[in-house]
Parts: C-alpha cells; structure tokens; sequence
C-alpha cells in the first residue's frame, strides 16, 4: 500500500468537500454488509464518504480504521464530527491524479 504524503491528503480532502455520504453507518456498527457497501462504493469511486449516523456504536474514527482495515487499499484521509473521507486508488486506471511527492 502506498504511502500518502500530507499535500496529498490535503489534495484529496479539497476534493472531498463537494462529496455526500454514500456509506451510513447505523446501530449495526461495522459489518460485514457494510464492508462490503463500502467495496462497491470504491468499484465506482476512489473518494467516499462515509457517515456515522447518531446510534452508531463506535467513533467515527474507529469504525474509518475498522473500513480501512477490513476493505484492502484504504487510506483513511480525514475524519471530522460524524463524517470519514477513505481514499482507495483504482488499480489498473486512476482517475484522481495526486500530487507528486516532493524529492528532496
């Protein structure tokens, strides 16, 4: 798995402030039928958000590192309030371009 830099996260979170939640996280907490929403979300998108919803059981941070453990390729990029932006790069044709890590 690749190793992001902070300008790239900082890339990725800009992009992520015109994305709705696509993943809600309820009462259930982490499952296996939401690890695999969350799969399908990242077939059709690099970028997504997730949502914890109010009787979520864990933290929002938990249950990104619990999607990012449990979903191969996940980079957890941000979490704030009850919202979780996970990044996984599409294998064969990347359609986010990130910045270049610095060289020096």
């Amino acid at each position: 798995m690749i190793q992001l830099t902070s300008k790239q996260r900082a890339h990725l979170r800009s992009l992520a402030n015109r994305l709705k939640p696509v993943v809600h996280v309820g009462t259930e907490g982490v499952s296996e039928k939401l690890l695999t929403s969350a799969s399908e979300a990242f077939n059709k998108r690099e970028l997504i958000k997730i949502r914890a919803q109010e009787g979520a059981p864990e933290s929002i941070k938990s249950i990104a590192n619990d999607i990012a453990s449990g979903v191969s390729g996940v980079h957890v990029i941000q979490t704030i309030g009850r919202i979780a932006v996970l990044y996984r790069p599409h294998p064969e044709d990347p359609e986010i371009q990130l910045p270049e890590p610095n060289q020096g």
